[in-house]
């Protein structure tokens, strides 16, 4: 009887230190792994989400389904991902009439 083994992305634990790392549902929550790499990765944690979900479901995802990035995260996943334009981003269109108030 053969056991599955739980493929799982080779992201350190610290970028989650939120979730329990061991619960981690990698395919239901990629929006929120994508999301976080692109916002505190480096390139190496850039390639692993790239080689773990695929290039096109990572743009698609930064694209079109992240809900909110911080603006320097938008300027990084612009570096990472030259491709990528500022004004097709849900992200920024979502926010870019926004002001924010910061007390």
């Amino acid at each position: 009887m053969k056991t599955s083994v739980k493929h799982i992305p080779n992201l350190h634990p610290k970028f989650f230190w939120d979730f329990r790392f061991d619960e981690i549902d990698w395919e239901g929550a990629y929006k929120m792994v994508i999301g976080r790499i692109v916002e505190r990765g480096g390139q190496q944690e850039i390639d692993e989400i790239v080689r773990y979900y695929s290039y096109k479901k990572v743009i698609t995802a930064i694209r079109d389904e992240i809900y909110f990035l911080p603006n320097y995260a938008i300027e990084e996943a612009l570096k990472f991902f030259p491709e990528l334009k500022k004004e097709e981003m849900y992200c920024y269109l979502n926010r870019k009439d926004k002001p924010y108030h910061w007390i």
